[in-house]
């Protein structure tokens, strides 16, 4: 399946092709000098005619009323031979599915993880702690569940992992993986963060030939229901949540003019956001080296200071304003 066709029927390749015959695969778009192409990503089966005329058993569907008939995958008068030893005769109401499990995004998940390089990333970076399960399909699990279905880390372990089809994909023990499997590997991913937005910016800009100097640059805050006295960066400050009895925490995101994310950080929930520019301009420059560099940010960051230091290093901006400034510079522009 592509992400612009749904079938997943395609005539065979010349090599492999014979009459009447199909293929069934799963596949997507990748970019090549020549354009757009298709990329096999699983083979699922070759559907042919002998395929066809065993494929032709009836499966008895009953009714609400209790009332059954019968339907034929592929219409057809042919009938397959009753002797026929591909030909399965099922009785229905003594069939049932145990441990249904997901499949799909799950795959799609993993091939994109190794696609991206991520995991001899964290297989030479973590897997030097041995473990019972190694920490970069840890870290797998953490990030495919993020693509599929975004939870917490018990919710991963109760609910959404054992309904996937991720165990066998990794090859993880049987009941190996629990919550706090999971909290202990979030804490050996937090020193690599540098060296991973800096692997996955190179890969973003190899893959798709991206140009990432174009910065959009936000800030949000997270707040927690408790004291949070081991945590010092817990404040309480101006609460977008409208929550201003909690502490929080104030977080900075930037990315790309294509809404790709490549770099954050954490300040304290009390720190205001104009004051946030000149710390994020000195850790891009510390992680991506200096360059002329667009930055496009709203109004609540904006301060004469921090326009002053973008274009101190080479840099353009494009801010919000308030009305009245910008009557102002229209006056001294005429």
């Amino acid at each position: 399946m592509s992400g612009s066709d749904s079938n997943v029927l395609a005539p065979e390749s010349s090599r492999q092709r014979r009459k009447g015959s199909y293929v069934l695969v799963a596949g997507g778009n990748v970019r090549t000098p020549e354009g757009p192409r298709q990329r096999t990503l699983c083979y699922l089966g070759e559907l042919n005619s002998s395929a066809q005329s065993r494929w032709l058993k009836t499966v008895e569907v009953f009714n609400e009323a209790g009332e059954s008939h019968q339907l034929k995958l592929f219409p057809s008068t042919i009938e397959p031979p009753v002797d026929d030893p591909y030909v399965a005769r099922v009785l229905i109401n003594k069939v049932r599915l145990e441990r249904t499990r997901q499949f799909g995004c799950c795959y799609l998940g993993l091939h994109l993880w190794k696609q991206l390089g991520l995991n001899r990333f964290f297989e030479e970076r973590l897997d030097a702690d041995r473990a019972e399960v190694p920490w970069s399909r840890v870290a797998a699990v953490l990030a495919i569940n993020r693509l599929c279905a975004p939870g917490s880390e018990l919710g991963i372990e109760e609910r959404w992992y054992p309904s996937t089809a991720m165990e066998d994909l990794l090859t993880i023990p049987e009941g190996k993986l629990n919550h706090t499997r999971l909290y202990r590997c979030l804490d050996k991913l937090l020193p690599e963060k540098t060296r991973l937005e800096q692997h996955l910016k190179r890969k973003y800009g190899e893959l798709f030939e991206a140009q990432l100097e174009v910065r959009r640059y936000d800030l949000t805050s997270t707040y927690v229901e408790g004291a949070a006295e081991a945590n010092p960066m817990m404040r309480r400050g101006y609460s977008r949540d409208h929550r201003p009895d909690c502490e929080q925490l104030v977080i900075a995101l930037i990315v790309n003019s294509e809404g790709f994310p490549f770099s954050y950080e954490v300040f304290n929930g009390k720190r205001a956001d104009v004051s946030t520019m000149e710390a994020i301009l000195r850790t891009v420059e510390r992680k991506y080296g200096a360059a002329r560099r667009v930055w496009v940010m709203d109004r609540g960051i904006v301060s004469e200071a921090n326009l002053a230091a973008i274009c101190k290093r080479g840099g353009q901006y494009l801010v919000g304003t308030r009305r009245s400034k910008l009557k102002r510079v229209r006056a001294r522009v005429d």
